[in-house]
């Protein structure tokens, strides 16, 4: 089990680099809803309807974990820790949740690799930020 950030989700969804590594674990994979939310207003902005896009994704078999007060808590705990990197609540919350349950955290997002948090983070790719 992993817990996708959005950035992994998308690169999946538009099949871009590293969207195999993503599709290894699509069958067993977690996703928070404030990264599902992010996923989302990427497909809205291009025209899509949000509930379209959430029914395919929830369709999906991927696990829409929701945004509990106690990620909220332990994602704004982290503050301190990402501030200088610049993450946003969903990356925390996509953090917080692989934390919360122990298992590595996807993203594409190659700032994540200065981090210094007790969490496995994978990229799913070798691309240049």
């Amino acid at each position: 089990m992993v817990v996708l950030e959005a950035s992994a989700l998308l690169a999946f969804l538009f099949a871009e680099n590293g969207s195999d590594v993503v599709a290894a674990h699509i069958e067993s994979c977690c996703l928070s809803s404030v990264n599902l939310a992010e996923v989302i207003s990427r497909f809205v902005r291009d025209g899509h309807g949000p509930e379209k896009v959430y029914q395919n994704i929830a369709g999906s078999g991927i696990e829409i974990v929701p945004f509990l007060a106690e990620n909220a808590a332990l994602a704004a705990g982290l503050v301190a820790q990402t501030h200088r990197f610049g993450l946003s609540l969903g990356d925390r919350d996509c953090l917080a949740l692989a934390l919360r349950r122990n298992i590595p955290a996807l993203t594409a997002d190659q700032t994540w690799s200065k981090l210094a948090l007790p969490v496995r983070i994978q990229q799913i790719c070798a691309c240049a930020a």
